[in-house]
């Protein structure tokens, strides 16, 4: 149980690793499409769409922040994470697939948003930024919430 206990908040950051990745590709991909179409219209490639690619990133580092501050939390301390090895499993599972899911469907959304940018020539920027806070948002209080689950176990 100890094993388990100890293993179990590597589970954060390796879900928001992983919907990082599946975002940044998501929008990277439809990046490149539309800097391809822009460089075939002769247009200058917009740096406005790395915003979109970039956003899913931070969902990584919720995962890492969730881990850090996990480990060193008195739960670990003299065998506490056997005790709570169910606990902390839950805990972590949760945090990871909510960050998996916020960082890919950031990235998603945003892939979407880069086609409309390109459609619209950069109208509605601060619209579709906002509406990325609001996916971060499911991400940041996922990590929030079960950090102050943390403290209540023994």
């Amino acid at each position: 149980m100890e094993f388990w206990g100890m293993f179990a908040l590597a589970l954060p950051l390796l879900g928001g690793a992983i919907g990082s990745a599946l975002g940044i590709s998501a929008a990277g991909q439809a990046a490149a499409g539309a800097w391809a179409r822009e460089g075939k219209e002769g247009k200058q490639p917009s740096f406005t769409y790395i915003i979109m690619v970039a956003a899913p990133l931070s969902q990584t580092i919720y995962g890492a922040m969730l881990m850090l501050i996990g480990l060193r939390s008195p739960v670990y301390a003299a065998g506490a994470a056997a005790m709570n090895a169910g606990a902390l499993v839950s805990i972590a599972l949760a945090g990871g697939v909510a960050e998996l899911a916020s960082a890919w469907m950031q990235g998603r959304i945003g892939a979407g948003f880069i086609r409309a940018l390109l459609d619209n020539e950069g109208q509605g920027l601060a619209f579709m930024i906002i509406a990325l806070g609001i996916v971060e948002t499911v991400g940041l209080f996922a990590f929030v919430f079960l950090l102050m689950v943390l403290p209540v176990l023994k």
